[in-house]
């Protein structure tokens, strides 16, 4: 006692001491935690809700988080107004407070604390608010508050929704104060999220007590305390009671002939009320009748003067009979039973039978009854025996004035007696059977009256299947079953450790059988006992296991890890359910590899072929030991992140990870781009190649301490370094494009080069050699052709994105190659000393070429002020234009020839300088399109002769005489549709082209083709022919041209020379004035040159290199230069620098070309209207007119040589 007095002083002053520590203030060096954490609400919609977060971390900024959300440090969240933090923050209280909460605060909510100086950050458990929406509205159907008729008996549906809710509502039905069970009920989605609607039907057999009553829809929530409802009320269509006819003397049934009598007739119930008829042997007396609508009772009252005729008694059969006393009795006891009748008349008489045998009454009476009837009564009294169960005990009536009729009344005689016989069906007793064997034991008992009740029961105890659906059914009792007069009950075990040698009883009244089971199981529990707790490398640690119980005795062995261990076994102790119990100790020595193994104890049972299992999981404290797998090599790219990890193993985890790079230690709470995390692995991000190195990782824990070193290695994406542009080689030589960069990691085949060019063919590889070394890479090109000159690509891709693209031009060096069109080049410009003539040369090479330029085989003297050069360089295309002032026929009109020169070798074409003239005749008509009532027609214009031609169409029918014309428009065209043919017809064709000085040679009539029409049943076809030009054949008749010009001339002679004359006389004038300008109303105002727009010198060479960008004379020509982007060309860049002289300044140069003055006469030439008696001349609209030559002004005729 002393003792023990001892040892609970110390205890006491302990606990004191413990509760005054737990009511101090905490100390700012507390260990970081929460001592107040929050829980989930049920709250309703709009009201308040509070979480409780109270923490220990002094210095940290606390704030929630909902769904993931941060809401803020700040008390008041202004993002979220209805929010707020409430308590005292130097207490460590940051309880969050909601106003009014609505469906949008249903959602899972934290409570965070960063980290700080004293440790790493803390998150709280997740909680979650549940907001309770309550229904607002109930929809039913029929409408709510209306009035609905219905017929009594007949079943209606009724239909009610609810309104959005959370959780989705309840719904009942009350008729006229009672539930409805036949109800189906749904949910569905409401119309937010999280909502939900109810919708539930009834099925509604109305009655007459239901009549005025209401059918009300109630909807019930947590979310609410009183339900909401709402109804109709039913109108009830049913029958009337039966008519009852209310007279005085009516019993008696006496009256006098020629008395007045008033007879009532009262019908009560009924919606809507009765309707009355009085009859007399069947035919209507009276139909008047009154309705006291609120007792729901019609009457009719009959007034009648008795006559002889109406003499009689009334004779009526009684309305019911009804048998008095229980049918129900033990065997071998007396049953008494009483039949009374309703009132007849005349009396009937009653006998009694039991199945088809007829008992003797020991009473029978007479009474008198309503109308003059009566009442007859018989009493029975009978012994039962056990053979009369079941058979019908009837009452019967009958009388000779109902001979036609007969009424009972009958009920089955029931008597009761115990069961005969009761056993137990199961497994023989003593058998042995294994735990979770399913057993079934069936009870059975023979006959009994009522059915008898079996009961189970376990050691005296009744057995009851498990109520919650948590618990395993191990126990499944049926219900009582009859076949026959045999009854059984079933019950099916899965045996247990708890029903070894337990005793199954069944019992029926005062009867009862039992029955015993031998089970035999695995051990129930198996536990380890352990003599210490914490360990360290080096202890000794003793561990026993205990088999609590089993059937039969288990073996018990010990491993570690799978490792055998020897083990020693302890004296056996008493167990449950009537089994055995084992016991085996283990001595362990430990070891820093053990902490967190497991040491199993294994309770095997040789008969069962079961073992049962347990283990301890061993704590040992120990220094941290970096493990094997600690990666000593991290690769990152560069401005991405690197996470250096940490595997090491230590017991307690280690306090502090603390890293150094290059001798600098990187702090612990993180900087601007590193962090260290939890389990001490080192994060960086934005890594650059200055970060790659060796990083130093110290570990630390309460035991001891840890080194390692971890490389950090920094991949970058390529960056070329040298990439020769241009690189140059002479046309047939070998070159090396080389490409150098500065990568990491460096790959073997990193380099891949593109050659850009706009068709597939120019991106071809195929001849060219590709190298590489270490971070250098090379494209060697062997006998370099023209058609590899162009922009290449170098593009290096080492898995670190992005690749780089370096471009670099190949410029391939070649002699000049002059354009040499055919025929000849000419270019015709008027020899009257005032007009200019331009001279185009272009030519390709490289490097840059050199023009020179003569005349008739003598070089020009540029020097001479009429004579102006002017070069461009674009690319490998260079060109000259040479620039002849103040033409003269007889010093210009000659062979001049351009020499293109560089240092590889030089080339010329010629250029023919002529006196403007007519057009030369169109060359290569053909036939493109044909139908039976038109033809297409295409051709290649001629030499213009330096003016606008236009051309003319000729044909004429074989078979008819004369010719046609017809005008090609618009005047630059060099296709034409002629229609108006006739099918399956023979046609000749003739081609014209004309100027202002005339026609393309009066002599053979121009271009010439045949054809032939095809017919309507031939299918219109594009020729897959071409016809040759042809002259024609025969002579031709008198020109039509030449008549016309001359007719126009006489038109227009009077007002040409008085127009001409003022226009003259006033552009003099001008002159004088230096006021003068070039007047091209119609016209584009660019330079007159001497062929076409669309080939204005030669023949297009635009084919002759498709890597070659467009020339300067291509774009926008003849209107003058303008400045070419660079979106335009082929190749990236200028190929060739000469940007000086790549681009005159806007407005720098004029146009290429000098206008040719037209004088007086306007070039939009006078639309005349001819008409042809003979109607051969088909006249277009907008057609222009050709001239006179003698119409023109002087200076456009120039000088014929």
């Amino acid at each position: 006692m002393a003792l023990r007095t001892l040892i609970r002083a110390p205890l006491f002053l302990m606990g004191l001491l413990t509760t005054g520590l737990a009511q101090l203030p905490l100390p700012a060096s507390a260990p970081r935690g929460f001592w107040a954490l929050p829980e989930n609400l049920t709250v309703v919609e709009g009201t308040a809700a509070e979480l409780r977060c109270g923490v220990s971390a002094p210095g940290s900024v606390v704030q929630w988080a909902k769904d993931g959300l941060l809401l803020g440090p700040d008390p008041r969240i202004p993002s979220f107004p209805r929010y707020r933090l409430e308590g005292d923050p130097t207490r460590g209280e940051f309880h969050l407070h909601i106003e009014a909460c609505d469906l949008s605060d249903d959602a899972e909510y934290e409570c965070q604390v960063g980290r700080s100086e004293t440790g790493p950050e803390l998150v709280s458990p997740r909680v979650i608010i549940s907001i309770l929406v309550p229904p607002k509205v109930l929809q039913l159907t029929p409408e709510a508050g209306s009035t609905v008729t219905w017929v009594a008996g007949q079943e209606y549906v009724v239909s009610c929704v609810s309104g959005d809710a959370k959780p989705a509502p309840d719904i009942t039905f009350l008729q006229s104060g009672q539930t409805i069970s036949d109800i189906s009920a749904s949910v569905n989605a409401g119309s937010q999220e999280k909502l939900f609607t109810t919708e539930a039907t009834a099925r509604v057999t109305p009655q007459s007590s239901d009549n005025g009553q209401l059918l009300v829809c109630e909807g019930s929530s947590p979310a609410m305390d009183t339900p909401i409802r709402v109804s109709v009320t039913m109108n009830v269509l049913f029958p009337p009671g039966p008519p009852i006819i209310e007279w005085p003397g009516l019993d008696e049934g006496h009256v006098r002939a020629g008395q007045s009598l008033e007879l009532l007739c009262v019908a009560r119930g009924g919606n809507p009320p009765a309707i009355l008829q009085w009859l007399k042997n069947g035919q209507p007396m009276s139909t008047a009748w009154g309705t006291e609508h609120a007792e729901a009772v019609a009457r009719s009252m009959l007034v009648m003067t008795v006559r002889p005729e109406d003499h009689g008694l009334p004779i009526f059969p009684p309305s019911a009979i009804t048998i008095l006393g229980s049918a129900s009795q033990s065997e071998n006891k007396n049953v008494t039973l009483s039949c009374i009748t309703k009132s007849s008349r005349p009396r009937v008489l009653l006998r009694w039978w039991l199945g088809w045998r007829q008992l003797v009454p020991t009473e029978e009476m007479v009474m008198d009854g309503l109308h003059g009837g009566h009442i007859s009564m018989s009493n029975l009294t009978f012994l039962v025996r056990r053979e009369d169960n079941g058979l019908t005990l009837t009452c019967e009536a009958f009388s000779e004035a109902f001979t036609k009729e007969t009424f009972k009344k009958s009920l089955i005689l029931n008597v009761k007696y115990p069961a005969q016989k009761l056993w137990i069906e199961g497994p023989p007793e003593g058998q042995r059977l294994r735990a979770g064997t399913r057993v079934r034991l069936v009870c059975l008992a023979i006959g009994g009256n009522p059915d008898p009740s079996l009961t189970w029961l376990k050691d005296s105890r009744t057995v009851t299947e498990p109520r919650s659906p948590q618990e395993p059914r191990r126990v499944q009792l049926g219900s009582l079953e009859k076949s026959g007069s045999t009854f059984s009950r079933e019950l099916v075990l899965i045996t247990g450790p708890s029903d070894n040698q337990a005793k199954f009883t069944c019992k029926a009244g005062q009867l009862s059988a039992s029955t015993q089971l031998v089970v035999q199981f695995p051990p129930t529990n198996v536990t380890i006992l352990a003599n210490a707790t914490a360990l360290r490398p080096g202890d000794a640690l003793n561990l026993t296991c205990i088999s609590v119980s089993s059937n039969p005795p288990v073996n018990l062995s010990w491993d570690k890890e799978g490792e055998r261990l020897e083990s020693v076994a302890t004296p056996p102790r008493s167990a449950p359910f009537k089994g055995s119990a084992a016991a085996r100790s283990v001595l362990l020595r430990m070891s820093s590899r053990d902490h967190g193994h497991r040491v199993t104890c294994r309770a095997h049972s040789p008969e069962l072929q079961e073992t049962m299992s347990a283990f301890y999981r061993l704590n040992v404290l120990y220094p941290p030991e970096f493990l094997g797998e600690q990666v000593l090599v991290v690769n990152a790219v560069e401005q991405g992140e690197a996470l250096l990890p940490v595997s090491v193993s230590a017991n307690p985890a280690p306090e502090a990870f603390n890293w150094t790079f290059r001798g600098y230690r990187l702090s612990p709470a993180g900087g601007p781009r590193h962090r260290i995390l939890s389990g001490g692995a080192l994060q960086l991000w934005n890594v650059t190649r200055a970060d790659d190195g060796l990083y130093q990782l110290h570990c630390q824990n309460s035991e001891g301490t840890a080194e390692t070193l971890v490389r950090l290695d920094v991949h970058y994406a390529p960056t070329i370094r040298a990439l020769q542009d241009p690189t140059e080689v002479n046309i047939g030589g070998s070159v090396d494009i080389v490409c150098t960069v500065d990568a990491n990691p460096i790959l073997p085949g990193m380099f891949n080069w593109e050659r850009l060019g706009e068709k597939e063919e120019d991106q071809s590889l195929d001849d060219m050699e590709k190298m590489s070394k270490g971070a250098t890479g090379r494209l060697r090109i062997h006998h370099a052709k023209l058609a590899q000159a162009g922009a290449y690509q170098c593009i290096v891709d080492n898995g670190v994105a992005p690749p780089a693209r370096g471009l670099v031009r190949l410029v391939v060096r070649f002699a000049p190659q002059v354009e040499h069109p055919t025929p000849l080049t000419k270019v015709a410009a008027a020899g009257d000393s005032t007009s200019s003539a331009t001279l185009h040369c272009r030519a390709r090479g490289v490097p840059n070429i050199v023009f020179t330029w003569t005349k008739n085989g003598v070089p020009l003297d540029l020097q001479d002020p009429r004579y102006t050069e002017h070069t461009y360089h674009q690319g490998g295309v260079h060109s000259s234009l040479l620039t002849i002032a103040n033409v003269s026929a007889a010093q210009d009109y000659a062979l001049f020839t351009c020499t293109a020169s560089n240092p590889l070798g030089s080339d010329h074409t010629n250029i023919q300088l002529v006196s403007i003239s007519r057009p030369d005749p169109p060359s290569g008509l053909k036939v493109v399109s044909m139908t039976p009532y038109s033809v297409g027609l295409e051709w290649k214009p001629g030499f213009d002769g330096g003016l606008p031609q236009r051309f003319q169409i000729r044909y004429e029918a074989l078979e008819t005489p004369g010719f046609l014309y017809v005008d090609v428009l618009p005047l630059e065209a060099t296709t034409f549709t002629l229609t108006g043919l006739q099918p399956s017809t023979r046609y000749r064709v003739w081609l014209l082209a004309s100027n202002a000085l005339g026609d393309s040679g009066l002599t053979d009539k121009g271009a010439q083709i045949p054809i032939t029409t095809p017919g309507l049943d031939q299918p219109s076809r594009e020729p897959d022919y071409q016809l040759p030009t042809e002259q024609p054949a025969g002579p031709s008749g008198m020109p039509l041209l030449p008549v016309l010009f001359a007719v126009g001339g006489l038109l227009l002679l009077s007002n040409i020379s008085c127009v001409g004359g003022f226009l003259w006389q006033r552009r003099l004038r001008r002159l004088a004035e230096g006021e003068e300008r070039p007047f091209f109303p119609c016209r584009d105002g660019g330079p007159r040159v001497s062929t076409t727009d669309v080939e204005p010198y030669y023949h297009s060479m635009k084919n002759f290199s498709p890597q070659l960008p467009p020339t300067l004379e291509e774009v926008s020509y003849p209107r003058g230069f303008t400045h070419l982007e660079e979106a335009d060309m082929a190749f990236p860049g200028h190929l060739y620098d000469e940007v000086e002289r790549l681009y005159a300044p806007p407005g720098a140069w004029g146009p290429l070309y000098d206008e040719v003055p037209m004088g007086s006469c306007d070039p939009c030439w006078l639309e005349e209207t001819y008409e042809d008696t003979r109607g051969i001349y088909d006249q277009v609209a907008g057609d222009l007119d050709p001239m006179e030559h003698d119409s023109l002004p002087f200076e456009l005729r120039g000088h014929l040589v």
